[in-house]
């Protein structure tokens, strides 16, 4: 395989991989169109390179574009997920809108900035003043119940398989599971369930590489956010590196078209 990298830290040590900076890529356009696959653009890249180049890109366009805003995520997860996505307002943030919110959702509930990763951009709101902080600083609302947990599952998704799944338990000031924002992982075993729903929720929106959030209340999982550049504290690059280059493999494999289409397999996800 031909492999042009935009993203060093995630593809060092992949074969036959040309590593270029981003702000350059329309000095190389045949290098890319000659490329079996374009690894890891930029988003502001990607019509670029898929409409323009016609370049073969991972991860894939849906993994980029409802990865990218977590208001565009939920309403994908409601689609395909439902009863496994946690009860949620988007409105406009007009005195309406903050009003219905603060009338009708239980104390307490948490609200999110949309493009906020790493754990920035969450609020737990807990009083008056901790929705007025928020609303004063939203160009949308987003507000979801709260779930009662003190740590959430890490399932990531690499291609078209389960690579590792892992507890993220509880920072030291609470609320927050984020490693960046001081939560802590384990190795203990993971509920089946949670990385089905994970899986299922991958293939059904084709996102091929994400850390999906998945909250267990009780025996119950709950779809919280995908991040599309995961961080690779409960799981090694390597292993990471190695499903992707399996992945990308097989996707360039010619399929014969009279071989039959094996359905997807019907997951048990709830308890």
């Amino acid at each position: 395989m031909r492999l042009v990298s935009f993203n060093i830290f995630r593809t060092l040590g992949l074969p036959n991989t040309q590593i270029l900076k981003p702000e350059h890529f329309l000095q190389h356009k045949e290098l890319l169109q000659q490329a079996d696959w374009v690894l890891f653009p930029e988003y502001w890249q990607l019509n670029a390179l898929v409409h323009g180049l016609k370049c073969r890109v991972f991860p894939s366009i849906s993994s980029y574009r409802i990865g990218h805003d977590k208001i565009e995520m939920t309403r994908a997860f409601q689609t395909v997920a439902a009863v496994h996505t946690p009860w949620t307002l988007i409105l406009a943030n007009g005195p309406e809108e903050r009003e219905q919110v603060w009338q009708t959702m239980a104390l307490p509930f948490v609200a999110k900035h949309p493009k906020a990763s790493m754990g920035e951009g969450v609020w737990l709101i807990e009083n008056a003043g901790d929705w007025r902080r928020y609303h004063e600083s939203a160009a949308v609302l987003y507000v979801q119940e709260y779930l009662p947990i003190d740590r959430d599952i890490r399932v990531v998704v690499v291609g078209e398989h389960v690579v590792s799944a892992y507890w993220r338990h509880q920072a030291p000031q609470g609320f927050y599971n984020n490693v960046a924002r001081g939560g802590w992982v384990s190795a203990e075993k993971v509920p089946e369930s949670a990385s089905a729903l994970a899986l299922q929720v991958a293939r059904d929106l084709d996102v091929n590489h994400a850390g999906f959030d998945i909250a267990m209340v009780g025996d119950y999982p709950y779809l919280l956010e995908f991040n599309r550049l995961f961080g690779n504290q409960g799981v090694g690059v390597k292993q990471v590196q190695e499903s992707m280059l399996q992945y990308l493999r097989t996707q360039l494999e010619p399929r014969d078209p009279d071989e039959p289409v094996s359905p997807r397999p019907l997951w048990s996800i709830a308890g």
